[in-house]
């Protein structure tokens, strides 16, 4: 069957589904998709058969597949023994087909899906249910097809805290279905948490019965002064719960990796046994969220706890990597713990930092020990990694790229491009969140394998995944609209090929998946109308705007006098010119679908601007690199950098790190003039947490300031050719550490580093 149908293909002209003519529909991107024909209609019912090793573990997941295509095709999905007549043709344990990976033929009214492996079949159904489609005559169609996919990254996961708040297993199933219909095999399930201990254990009772109950939790952000809800908040999953979801997961192809925190992030725990503490206690199960100083003491006793509890884990979860948290652990307690500085003596540690490698090195020699492998956030590698650890990088991709070069296996996840709990947009139109910004095409320009390092060390990087963090989403709808579309997005980064990814592309068939999460009724958040992602300078007093639809179907309004723009506003149908002679126009615009959904307003300001005059001609007098000034101290804007005493001066031949500054609480002011070799509109952006400022000549182009995660502003300046001043500010308040500058100049495609050869100084630097 497979040789005759293969045969049926060949002969019909081949047409490239991303050929300037047809977009493959299909999300994430394949590696391969050859439009074979004109596409064919199927009978109803349509009939599927599999065959070959492995095919039972499929069931499962092809009868939710069938029932889902049936609901949406309006016609009936029948299994049939006949696998000669079969529409639908799954063949496994096909030789030289990789696992995940499958061949999708689709001619003459039969389709077959060859894969090597049962996930392959698996991922090649997700990619035949977004082919077939109902035309206005309410036929099954197919287009013609041949495809050959396989990921790129073996990893590509999603996270979702259920520790700030807790979500039922009904939820969690649904967050597995929708991860798997995009083709993610890993779910990161963090359970415990200073706000509260969601697993139950039986050896341990107090950690439910005690842990998993706080009194009250924070209202919003009222941290000082503090006000909160006054409501008990409860919920922990059984075992038979846990056990239920694994299964669940498994069966869709999904591994779930718990994680159980420690040494920090354990308040919950320490309220249940607060032995396992340096101080003894009391403690109560957080109520507000960031980072308690008490956390789980090195002792022996602790040890025995945390062996016994993760005894009990790994009966439940087959996975081969646990994760076991190692962030945001204060060292004051240990600091001050006679117990905690007589193991350092005892096994000649330098400081504590060298004590948490201690501690996690002696949990990852446990799970060693039973065959598991250790995965923590990037915090692991203070003091010295443990052996054989994994690395999960979150405060940006440094941590990943030190553990990738040590030669140690490497999960990419950063504030800049995967946190999930970031705002969208605008805060005043979208739901409260932590803070930063991640919009979509950010998500979309993640690329997990950073050009520091050689071919040999990138085969480190398994993959990525986006976190989403619950602090501010309590309830499902909520998670819903933080995860989607960004998750698809995701999806894409970590399945394709980096070559065949385009955010264009994206974008269209992007769209045409989205009715199919109105169907499901998923609570997603509608992308932004585009053509307003920033505002944009024109060089000409007349400039020409172009929006884009986030839907097929939706009506874009829009405005020019600043009001919010509604559903009777006037509608955009075309590209229009914008005259700036009068001085900067701002654009409001929403899209409105016909089921009721509308987008965020998207904003942007258009301005005419005159190429700035260099402030110097030449660059003889100069120095290549920048004048780089060093303060310590708590900031919390970078305007206090201008007050405060410098605590060193040096250079530095481009933005970034010397390596030398505190672990946190420290600002950088970095002044010289950039070279630039072309007039024209220059885009920069500038990425860092927390807060940074750029200023070219006297204008500020980006003003990203103010405590935030890692995320990413962009600005634009006219300049004319020749060096202009340039001014950097940036401080760092704890937590997360990060800034990155990049630009992309007149006519280029994509944003580049800001070479050290375009960055200069002179001698006396420049305050």
């Amino acid at each position: 069957m497979l040789v005759a149908l293969l045969a049926t293909t060949a002969c019909r002209r081949n047409v490239p589904l991303n050929s300037s003519t047809t977009e493959p529909e299909v999300v994430p991107h394949p590696v391969s998709a050859v439009r074979t024909g004109t596409g064919f209609e199927l009978r109803s019912p349509i009939t599927l058969s599999t065959e070959g090793p492995g095919d039972e573990s499929l069931r499962a997941a092809l009868a939710d597949w069938m029932g889902e295509q049936s609901r949406h095709l309006g016609a009936p999905f029948a299994f049939t023994a006949d696998d000669v007549n079969a529409q639908i043709s799954i063949v496994l344990g096909v030789a030289g087909v990789e696992a995940e990976s499958y061949r999708l033929e689709a001619a003459d009214g039969r389709i077959l899906v060859a894969a090597g492996d049962a996930s392959g079949a698996f991922y090649g159904l997700q990619t035949l249910r977004q082919l077939l489609s109902v035309d206005g005559e309410g036929r099954i169609r197919s287009a013609a097809v041949r495809i050959e996919d396989s990921p790129r990254f073996g990893y590509r996961g999603m996270h979702l805290d259920v520790a700030r708040h807790f979500f039922p297993v009904e939820f969690v199933k649904r967050y597995i279905d929708l991860l798997a219909s995009y083709k993610m095999n890993r779910f990161h399930w963090h359970l415990t948490e200073d706000q509260g201990w969601r697993i139950q254990i039986d050896a341990y009772p107090r950690l439910t019965s005690v842990g998993s109950c706080r009194a009250e939790t924070i209202v919003e952000r009222n941290f000082d002064p503090y006000i909160g809800d006054g409501t008990p908040y409860c919920g922990y999953y059984t075992k038979d719960e846990i056990r239920d979801v694994v299964a669940y997961a498994a069966d869709r192809f999904v591994t779930v990796i718990p994680e159980i925190e420690m040494p920090g992030h354990s308040l919950a725990a320490l309220a249940a046994y607060p032995a396992l503490s340096c101080g003894g206690g009391p403690f109560e199960v957080g109520t507000r969220w960031g980072v308690f100083e008490d956390i789980y003491c090195p002792s022996e006793e602790t040890f025995a706890f945390l062996e016994t509890v993760l005894e009990e884990v790994l009966e439940l979860f087959p996975s081969e990597y646990i994760h076991i948290g190692g962030d945001e652990a204060p060292k004051r307690a240990w600091e001050e713990s006679p117990l905690a500085q007589e193991v350092i003596r005892r096994e000649g540690l330098a400081d504590e930092h060298e004590l948490q490698s201690y501690f996690i090195q002696r949990i990852e020699a446990f799970l060693n020990g039973h065959g598991r492998k250790l995965i923590g956030w990037d915090e692991i590698l203070e003091g010295g990694l443990a052996p054989d650890a994994t690395v999960m990088s979150w405060r940006g991709t440094a941590g990943g790229i030190a553990a990738a070069q040590q030669g140690h296996d490497v999960i990419m996840t950063p504030t800049s491009h995967m946190y999930f709990d970031y705002y969208q947009g605008d805060p005043e139109y979208e739901p409260l969140a932590i803070g930063g910004f991640l919009p979509l095409q950010r998500v979309y320009e993640f690329e997990p394998v950073p050009d520091a390092l050689s071919a040999a060390e990138a085969v480190h990087v398994l993959g990525g995944q986006a976190n989403v963090w619950t602090e501010y989403m309590k309830t499902p709808d909520h998670v819903e609209y933080m995860a989607y579309p960004r998750a698809i997005a995701l999806a894409e980064v970590l399945w394709s090929p980096s070559s065949l990814r385009d955010w264009d592309s994206f974008a269209q068939r992007l769209a045409r998946e989205l009715p199919r999460l109105d169907r499901l009724g998923v609570n997603y958040r509608l992308p932004d109308v585009s053509g307003l992602e920033r505002d944009r300078l024109s060089l000409e007093a007349v400039t020409v705007v172009r929006l884009g639809m986030p839907l097929p179907g939706a009506r874009i309004t829009y405005t020019l006098d600043g009001t919010e723009p509604g559903r009777t506003s006037p509608g955009y149908a075309r590209p229009f010119a914008l005259d700036l002679s009068n001085g900067p126009v701002t654009i409001r615009a929403r899209a409105f679908t016909s089921s009721g959904r509308a987008s965020a307003p998207a904003q942007a300001t258009f301005r005419h601007a005159e190429l700035r005059t260099p402030d110097l001609d030449s660059g003889d007098a100069l120095l290549s690199g920048l004048s780089r000034t060093y303060y310590e101290g708590p900031f919390d804007s970078v305007d206090q950098l201008e007050d405060a005493p410098a605590a060193g001066r040096s250079t530095i031949p481009t933005v970034g790190f010397s390596g030398a500054e505190a672990p946190e609480h420290f600002g950088l002011v970095f002044e010289g003039y950039i070279r630039i070799p072309e007039g024209g509109l220059y885009e920069f952006e500038l990425g860092s947490d927390d807060g940074s400022r750029l200023t070219v000549g006297a204008e500020i182009v980006v003003d990203h300031d103010g405590l935030h995660g890692m995320s990413t502003l962009t600005g634009q300046a006219a300049l004319a050719e020749g060096f202009h001043r340039f001014h950097l500010e940036y401080f760092q308040s704890g937590g997360g550490i990060g800034l990155e500058l990049r630009m992309r100049q007149p006519g280029a495609s994509k944003a580049m580093d800001v070479p050290a050869g375009w960055l200069y100084r002179d001698g006396a630097g420049q305050r």
